[in-house]
């Protein structure tokens, strides 16, 4: 595949959102087939606005996930939908607002297994950027909902956006990962063909223990990206992205 660069006639609205800085000049480049639904799921959320609903996250992290470069991706972690609490979102797929407590329970259970794997003790916040910052793409099958409503979004054009997203990936090639938490996850492995799968059961209270907790999925992310020569993920969360900013 050539590779993705920044194009001056990018598709509205995905010139603004590079040119704001919310989505990456490459991750742009690979989004412009899909820029009408983009723009259609815009009109939707400011109708739902209008309405009188809040949708989360706020809207300058709704793409939160494409602010780094496609092609620094190692990793690839599939959600659902963001967390419908107000203040949990924060546009990467299981984190969560710095100041959340108490955590998200997938997100605690994430950190549980995390402390099983690899010895790493659970962060005493839910902000997970230090891994989008190594290449860990945390992206959400759905990037808005509605809040207290949780799949409120779902079926309103974000599943192509972010097919789009993931076969732009495949067609990118390696080094890359997949990690496939949840049935809603797994039924994407077809479209994640030649790439290496982690795959289990997903971290909510409900399915946790049919199969998440003891599948070391950041042990094994790492074996893998040993085996296709990349370096490994340094998974602890460490401070916040709000902490660092105050040094």
């Amino acid at each position: 595949m050539p590779e993705l660069s920044e194009s001056p006639e990018l598709p509205a609205p995905l010139a603004a959102l590079a040119a704001a800085g919310r989505v990456a000049p490459d991750w742009a480049a690979a989004l412009a087939p899909v820029a009408a639904e983009i723009a259609e799921i815009a009109r939707f959320c400011d109708a739902e606005r209008a309405a009188g609903y809040e949708v989360l996250p706020t809207e300058d992290r709704i793409f939160r996930a494409f602010e780094r470069p496609l092609s620094a991706a190692r990793v690839l972690v599939l959600g659902q939908d963001p967390y419908p609490t107000p203040g949990h979102a924060m546009g990467l797929a299981f984190s969560a607002e710095p100041e959340v407590q108490p955590l998200p329970r997938s997100l605690a259970n994430l950190f549980r297994e995390l402390h099983d794997d690899l010895g790493i003790a659970p962060a005493i916040h839910g902000d997970l950027s230090a891994w989008s910052g190594q290449g860990v793409l945390l992206l959400n099958r759905v990037l808005t909902v509605r809040a207290g409503d949780a799949g409120s979004h779902r079926n309103k054009g974000w599943e192509r956006v972010t097919d789009r997203a993931i076969d732009a990936l495949v067609a990118r090639g390696g080094p890359l990962v997949a990690v496939l938490w949840g049935n809603d996850a797994r039924a994407l492995a077809p479209r994640l063909e030649g790439m290496p799968i982690i795959e289990s059961a997903h971290p909510s209270p409900l399915s946790a223990r049919r199969g998440f907790f003891g599948s070391k999925p950041f042990s094994r992310v790492n074996e893998e990206l040993a085996h296709l020569g990349a370096a490994p993920i340094d998974w602890t969360v460490g401070p916040s992205q709000a902490e660092n900013q105050l040094w």
